[in-house]
């Protein structure tokens, strides 16, 4: 008898201890499907900042038959193109005067051997500066180098004012604060709405930074963007 009794009561623990182990499990299950009520939201930031470089080609062209005298006319130019640059405040490091491009048009094999002129020279001087506001204005005074004679080409696609935002990580910090911000504040409002609570951040990425021109008409001005995506725990 007294085994049998023990032999029981064994029995009693070990159920017992299963129910326990049971409720132990349904609990941990229970936590483990809670924390897998996930909402996934973007945060957007943009901002709007000034081109703080610049980089300006001025193009001119000289055709005739004599590479010579050609030359020396471009070597003109150069000079009344770099006087009216720095007496308006470039500076030496801004401008670089690039090779000349000769086309002999004689030479070229769908030519039409008609041509007035054998050669026709491309002459570039690039002017790359932070003075943004300054080379804009001198832009809009090519004219003057118009009255001297000389033949700025505008228009040509190979040659393209370009302007660039160089200042992005300085504002980086700012604007991820602020896109993880807004996708809180979409969590939070799914959260209310689902009557749920927010809980922690279970997985986020940062998106990539872009920069483009606000429009076609207003290169110097760039528009910033990036969107982050988090994906946040929900709590009852």
């Amino acid at each position: 008898m007294k085994k049998i009794s023990g032999i029981v009561i064994c029995g009693v623990v070990l159920a017992f201890g299963l129910f326990l182990l049971g409720l132990e499990i349904k609990g941990g299950l229970n936590s483990i499907s809670d924390n897998q009520r996930v909402v996934t939201v973007r945060g957007l930031s943009e901002r709007e900042v000034k081109a703080n470089k610049v980089t300006w080609p001025i193009v001119s062209k000289e055709v005739g038959n004599d590479l010579p005298a050609i030359y020396s006319n471009i070597e003109n130019t150069n000079n009344s193109i770099m006087l009216f640059l720095k007496s308006n405040g470039i500076k030496d490091s801004e401008i670089s005067v690039n090779a000349p491009q000769v086309l002999d048009l004689q030479a070229e094999r769908y030519s039409n051997n008609n041509v007035p002129f054998r050669y026709n020279v491309t002459n570039v001087v690039v002017v790359t500066s932070t003075q943004v506001d300054k080379v804009r204005e001198l832009i809009k005074r090519q004219t003057e180098l118009l009255k001297q004679g000389i033949a700025v080409v505008a228009g040509d696609y190979q040659y393209q004012t370009v302007y660039e935002f160089t200042g992005l990580n300085a504002i980086k910090p700012e604007m991820i604060a602020v896109a993880t911000k807004n996708a809180r504040e979409a969590a939070n409002k799914f959260a209310e709405d689902s009557e749920s609570r927010l809980g922690k951040i279970k997985t986020a990425s940062q998106g990539q930074f872009t920069i483009e021109d606000r429009d076609q008409y207003t290169p110097y001005i760039k528009q910033v963007r990036v969107v982050s995506s988090i994906q946040y725990y929900l709590k009852d």
